[in-house]
This record gives C-alpha cells, structure tokens and sequence, in this order.
C-alpha cells in the first residue's frame, strides 16, 4: 500500500495564505467595530504586507532544543 504525503506547499504560498487569512479576519474586526470602511482596508493592506513578510522569512524555522554549555552540572 502507497504511503500517501500531503502535497509540498512553497513558502511564498503559504505565507500568501496565512496573510490573506489575517488580513481578512483584521479588515472584518475593524468593520465590525465601527472603524470606516477606507481605514480599514489601509489597515488591512498594511497587516497582509507585514504579515506576509514575517511569515515569509520566519515561518519555515525549525525549532532546535537548547544546548547546554560545559560548565552545567545537570
């Protein structure tokens, strides 16, 4: 039996994801509370663009353990 895998994403594709995602939960929060239409599509420009970058660069790190140093008596 084939052991099937989800299919390779790449990075810039997911970032785009995420971003789209938050962005639109960002723009619909400002609607929702009141803010005006104008400000919170600028918001939500400006939450997708620094969104996708940090997403874009940060979001592909593996997470390593911490090392301990030589001199730790653990």
């Amino acid at each position: 039996m084939p052991h099937l895998r989800p299919p390779s994403i790449d990075r810039g594709v997911s970032s785009f994801l995420w971003a789209v995602g938050f962005g639109l939960f960002i723009w619909l929060g400002l609607v929702a509370i009141g803010i005006s239409q104008a400000l919170s599509v600028i918001l939500a420009a400006l939450s997708f663009a620094v969104i996708f970058l940090f997403v874009r660069i940060f979001g592909d790190e593996e997470l390593r353990q911490p090392t301990r140093s030589r001199g730790d008596s653990r």
